[in-house]
Parts: C-alpha cells; structure tokens; sequence
C-alpha cells in the first residue's frame, strides 16, 4: 500500500548567466572591446584582428606598436577568450584563432547596448533661466534703467513661467524614454 512518490519532474536547466559572472566579465575593458568588436563582426574574427583592433584603441595608434599588440593577443588567447568561451558568451576555436559570439552572448546586450543619444542638458536650461531672472530682479531693484521700470512681479513670472516649460520638457522626455 505504500506511498508511491511521484515521478521525478525535470525542470529546465537555468542556463542564464549568474549576474556575478556578468559583471566580472564586463570588469575588464579588453573583454569589453572584444565583444564590441564582436557584436559589430558579420562573422567569425581571427584573433590576431581582434587583437589589432584592441590595440589600436588602447594605444590610440594606427597601426598600433608592436609589443601592444602581442600584449593584447596573448591575453586575449591565454585569459579573455577562455573565460568568455567557458561562460558561451563567446565561441572560440583555439586552434583556427578564431571567435565569434557564442550563444550567451545576447545576454550581455543589455549591458553593451549604446546609450541613447544625449539630450541637451535641460536642467543647464532651467538653471539659466532662474539666473536670468534673479538678475533681472536685482538689476530692477538696484534701478538699472529700462529694466527699473518693469514690474518684478512680471518678471518673475516670466522666469517661473520658462522654469515650468522647460520643467515639463524634461519630464515628458523622461516619460516617454521609459515607455
């Protein structure tokens, strides 16, 4: 009569990246250029190309010297690319020198993806504008002609009144850029 347990039930393996690894990984610039490289490569890239590539953007020389270049492609076939291939971020073939991205790869676009364009700085704006207008306060105030015969009231609301558009500018962008 016993008491049958049921069947074992296999749950999918989580084969995610651990957001530890994630991290280590992006830690290092040379592997972080090695994927930027990688995500703009059609295809497989040999590493000695990748390693031009990468040196060339440390030293900021075209073409970059010598011992720059041998520095990043033995670190890049001893350290970088094994790590990367045993994550699966990467695929890479030792023998050929080649690699190209592995299938864990979309994981990290999140974190590599370009930032979006910059947004003039609205807060400069808002700044400005209070600026403006406190000096435009004092200067009617200390009897500055043309300005003295201004009602501070106007030109305060003038200025709040640029400080709330601008205010709302901002917030609108912040809305729809989280849509």
């Amino acid at each position: 009569m016993g008491d049958a347990e049921p069947p074992a039930v296999d749950e999918p393996a989580d084969d995610s990246l651990d957001e530890a690894d994630i991290h280590d990984v992006l830690r290092n610039e040379r592997r972080r250029l090695a994927l930027d490289r990688l995500r703009d490569a059609a295809g497989p890239e040999s590493v000695g190309d990748l390693a031009e590539h990468i040196a060339e953007v440390e030293s900021g020389e075209s073409p970059p010297p010598k011992n720059v270049r041998q520095s990043v492609y033995i670190s890049l076939h001893q350290t970088h690319l094994p790590k990367l291939d045993s994550l699966r971020i990467v695929a890479y073939d030792s023998r050929a020198k080649t690699v190209s991205l592995g299938s864990a790869a979309a994981e990290l676009d999140h974190f590599l993806a370009d930032p979006e364009p910059t947004q003039p700085p609205l807060a400069l704006l808002s700044l400005a504008t209070c600026l403006a207008g406190l000096a435009l306060l004092v200067a009617g105030w200390m009897g500055v002609p043309v300005i003295d015969g201004v009602d501070p009231r106007l030109v305060a609301g003038v200025a709040l009144t640029a400080v709330a558009a601008v205010a709302g500018a901002e917030l609108g962008l912040q809305t729809r850029s989280r849509t």
